[in-house]
């Protein structure tokens, strides 16, 4: 497979939100980070701690390793990458597998938008691929993977290729999850979405994990009413 770069940063007309940070307007709905579901399967009132309250905090270390592996990673595959259009590669990864790293999609109709780590495109289907420390599949992960496969999904119309999720050991070539991303997925990632809008429009309540080992962890703990 060719590695392809692609530089798709779609234009529309952007309003970042009054009151939550990070959020913005996008064809009149809510549109949020999708990378917000993974932090959502840790611990759902983080995040109102993190964008309604506007408290911030400093990296923790695995935040920062994080960022330095995936950055990584992002340079290497660039030293052989060849400049393409997201248009483009769709149309020849239909005879000529490619991979892209670092790809913008985004949803004004669901309301989401993010950078997916890795996606193989070949002439029977997409395999959208997330980096993750460890080798567990977490359900927050899962859910973050579903979502940048509906997001995919929504921009290619119908293209009739088969989608799949993945997640990979960073820094390796272990894929330890993988599904197809099928009706049933579809529905589950669209329902947590749902909820995600419910809570950015107030008609629904932020709930704390109840695992104490995450609030002892967790970053935002001594301004957690619930620590």
């Amino acid at each position: 497979m060719k590695n392809k770069l692609i530089n798709n940063l779609n234009e529309y007309d952007i309003q970042k939100h009054p009151k939550i940070k990070g959020l913005q307007i996008i064809e009149d709905k809510n549109n949020f980070p999708i990378s917000w579901l993974n932090q959502q399967g840790y611990c759902e009132y983080s995040l109102y701690l993190e964008y309604f309250e506007g408290i911030e905090t400093a990296p923790t270390m695995a935040m920062k390793t994080g960022t330095i592996e995936h950055q990584k990673l992002e340079d290497k595959f660039k030293e052989d990458a060849v400049p393409t259009t997201f248009e483009e590669v769709l149309k020849t990864s239909k005879e000529e597998a490619a991979i892209s790293r670092e790809i913008f999609v985004i949803s004004p109709e669901f309301g989401i938008r993010g950078f997916i780590d890795e996606i193989w495109m070949t002439p029977e289907e997409f395999i959208i691929i997330d980096d993750k420390p460890g080798t567990i599949p977490y359900p927050s992960t899962i859910n973050q993977v579903l979502a940048y496969c509906l997001a995919f999904k929504s921009m290619i119309g119908g293209d009739g290729r088969i989608i799949k999720a993945a997640l990979r050991e960073r820094g390796t070539d272990n894929i330890f999850w993988i599904e197809e991303f099928d009706e049933n997925n579809e529905s589950g990632i669209s329902f947590l979405i749902d909820r995600m809008q419910g809570l950015f429009e107030g008609s629904k309540p932020f709930i704390p994990t109840k695992n104490k080992n995450k609030c002892n962890k967790c970053r935002f703990q001594s301004y957690c009413e619930h620590f």
